[in-house]
This record gives C-alpha cells, structure tokens and sequence, in this order.
C-alpha cells in the first residue's frame, strides 16, 4: 500500500502523521520549513506556536476544556507533549513554546513508520493524502486546493501578540493576581487610571499600521482582532474587551483600576510574557512607543513584536464531509485550520479525525462521524453543514452542541452536564 502523504507539520498534521503511524500505515511528512518560511513562523519545529503559548481553558464547565480531554481519550500527540510541558496560566493549559515544539518534533522524526520530507508541496499530490497546510498555505498550493475543491478559498487576518521580557517590567506597578483571585496569581496586571487610559487609547488609535499589499483586502476575524482596530470601535471598548477591570484590585490604591492590562507567563523559566489580547499590526517603532505608555511597561524589552498576516480557509460546508474528506475524493482529507476551525486545540483534534479517518478508509472500513453531542463531533458537523450560506471560522464552544434535555438554569452546571454527557459518548465510539 502506497504511503499516505500528509502536507504540512502544524499541529493537525503532526496528529494525523501520529495517528496513522500508530496504527502501522507508512506516512510521508511533508514540511516546507526550513527551506521556506511563512511570515509568522520562525522556527523549523513541527507544531510551532505561532500566536499564543495557551491551549485556553483546563475546566470542565468550558468547551475547550471538554475539547482536550476528548483528544486525550483518543490518544492526542499534542496534548502528550503539552502536559508534559505546560508552565502556570491558573486555569488555562499553556505551554514552554520551544520545549513543547522540540518534542513534538523528536517525536515525529523518531518514529520509524513516519518519513520526514522538507520541500513545498505546490500541488496536490495523487494517492492518499491529508492536507493540513495550515492558515498561511502557499499560493502555489493553494491555487491547486481551489482547483481540485472546485469551491474556492476565503481568507481572512489573523494577528499575533508581542512578548516582553519578565525583568523590564516594573513590578512596583505591575502586581500579580488573578481574576477574582481564582486559579492562582499566574497574571501580572498593569492598572490604568483614567486619564493614563485616555492618553494610551488616544495613541492606539492614531498609531501608523503597517502597510497590507495592495491586493489584499482588511477582512479580521472577532476572536483573534488587533487590538488597533477593536480600539478604534469606540473609547470603551477594551475596557470591556481584554483591559477589563472586573475583578482586580490594584494593592497600591485598594481600588479597581479604570483599565488592566494583563501579561501571562510565556515559557517555562517565566524569563518572557505574553500581553494578553494585543494581537497587533502596528508598526514595530510604534508598538514599542504606544505600548510603552502603560503603566508597569514604560521600559519594556520586546523580545518578539505583534505581526499580523493572511489565514487561508476553504469554504468547507461546500467541500468536505463530517469525517473530513473531500466530497469529490474519498481518500483526499483536510485537517486544520485550512478547515475552518479556529484555534490550536481545534486544528489539532481535526488531524487526529483525519488521521483515523483516513486509516479506515484504506482498511475499507466506514470512516468515523463523531456525535454532535461530542466537542469534535459538533465541530465537524459545523464546518461540513451545506446550511451555512456565510461559512466564517469557528472555535468550539457549547452553543454548537445538542442541548441537554430540560433546563438547567445554572450556566456551569449545563456545561459540566455537557461536558460529562460528551465523555461517556467518546468511550463508545470505535475507532481502531
């Protein structure tokens, strides 16, 4: 049997090169990287986090959380690696960036039914293969993916945060708490009274962006928008975005700041931190001047600036089935952030259907429909549901899954309910 060919090594395809070399299938890996690079990447590691080092919620009572517990019964490389390396974020599950690549990547390369091949894929290849080439799929590539869907691509902008240096912060100003001093003090939090607020928001607002190609048009998607373009919404909505003061009470004043900026540990040793909701397309001079003006950052190190850059997606309500393969192709998948799913846990549990999917098709066995009723299985059906005339990327979340029968008012309590509904329905399912 010919090897299956998975096209690229973000965190999807990783899963599905993992998923089939488990069960014995030869797999041919296909990197781009080093040989050529994206505008975000930076390293050479498979599954590189590129925006954030937070793989989001850890409870129950929230979809992500229910989201990496299913990848985990279903034997998940990259929640292995990110357990292994994950550093404090209270309730989130965040990881050490490099430690938690470089194991993926030993992983990957140390297993003798997967074959490591750095080139670009131009075109899609004949035979068994995933595509899980990720939000910035080249333009060769791409231009075959629109060809072979017949449906075309959309695109939209994602934006990545900058990350300073934990000894430029000035922690006589920057304190450490949690919200509601819930899930420990893994945040450091710089107040703003109201007229440093106003002089910041002023800034932002009028900051020079960097420049997009002149054939490109701005289209951003909610969950991951600069923080540039949520600002200039209105003066106040970041303070009821991500500069929410709910919550935090400065110990200078013992009072609730008129606006916080929060910054979350961003590598095992706590040497670098992440502004939290500043993904950003400002210029790099004016990141450093701007940014500079909140209090606790007025000499900041930037070890690494906000960028911003283009996110391919098909339009998969039109091209793929629940289980992921093209309608036109049988033994053709996607997986990723290519699919329409937003957000690192998301790619990554679609490599892992993919990868089992396309496992059980080669074995001529009927391929896998997770339930709606599971974190997956809703997500799958979402991206693959004809209905949706205006298809737009999605993370997961409970509002996408069958609700519970009778009401349960308690907002938590439904979501555990969900959540513990989701994982009695995993354990069924067959998927050797």
């Amino acid at each position: 049997m010919d090897a299956v060919k998975v096209i690229g090594g973000g965190l999807a395809g990783s899963e599905a090169a993992w998923q089939l070399a488990l069960r014995g299938m030869e797999v041919q890996l296909y990197e781009m990287r080093p040989e050529k690079f994206t505008p975000a990447h930076h390293t050479a590691h498979f599954a590189e986090l590129v925006c954030s080092n937070s793989f989001r919620s850890v409870g129950m009572e929230n979809a992500a959380g229910l989201l990496k517990e299913e990848m985990r019964q279903l034997g998940s490389l990259i929640m292995e690696c990110a357990d292994r390396n994950r550093v404090p974020a209270g309730g989130a599950l965040a990881v050490d960036r490099e430690s938690f690549s470089g194991e993926v990547t030993a992983r990957l390369h140390g297993h003798p039914k997967i074959t490591i091949i750095h080139e670009e894929v131009e075109a899609i290849p004949d035979g068994n293969v995933v595509i899980a080439s990720g939000p910035l799929t080249s333009e060769p590539l791409t231009e075959s993916i629109k060809k072979t869907v017949n449906a075309g691509c959309l695109y939209f902008y994602d934006a990545a945060a900058p990350i300073i240096t934990y000894e430029s912060i000035n922690k006589d100003i920057a304190f450490r708490a949690s919200r509601y001093g819930k899930g420990g003090a893994h945040y450091l939090n710089c107040p703003m009274n109201e007229a440093e607020y106003d002089r910041f928001w002023t800034e932002l607002v009028n900051a020079e962006v960097s420049p997009l190609k002149p054939f490109e048009n701005l289209k951003v998607f909610e969950g991951c928008m600069p923080v540039e373009v949520m600002a200039g919404r209105g003066r106040n909505t970041l303070i009821f975005g991500p500069l929410k003061p709910v919550g935090l009470i400065d110990p200078r004043t013992g009072k609730r700041p008129f606006a916080v900026v929060q910054l979350r540990q961003d590598n095992k040793e706590g040497s670098l931190y992440n502004m939290v909701g500043f993904q950003t397309n400002l210029k790099w001079g004016e990141q450093r001047r701007v940014f500079s003006m909140i209090p606790g950052l007025e000499k900041a190190e930037f070890v690494r600036y906000g960028v911003m850059h283009r996110n391919t997606y098909i339009n998969s309500p039109r091209v793929l089935n629940a289980t992921l393969q093209s309608r036109l192709n049988p033994r053709l998948f996607f997986a990723g952030q290519i699919t329409g799913v937003e957000g690192y846990i998301e790619s990554a549990a679609t490599g892992i259907v993919a990868g089992i999917n396309m496992y059980r098709v080669l074995k001529n066995k009927a391929p896998v429909i997770l339930p709606r009723e599971t974190a997956i299985g809703a997500l799958l059906s979402y991206i693959s549901d004809e209905s949706i005339s205006s298809f737009q990327p999605m993370h997961v979340n409970f509002g996408i899954m069958p609700p519970l029968e009778g009401k349960i008012r308690d907002k938590k309590k439904r979501n555990q309910r969900l959540s513990a509904r989701a994982l009695e329905m995993i354990k069924t399912i067959d998927l050797r």
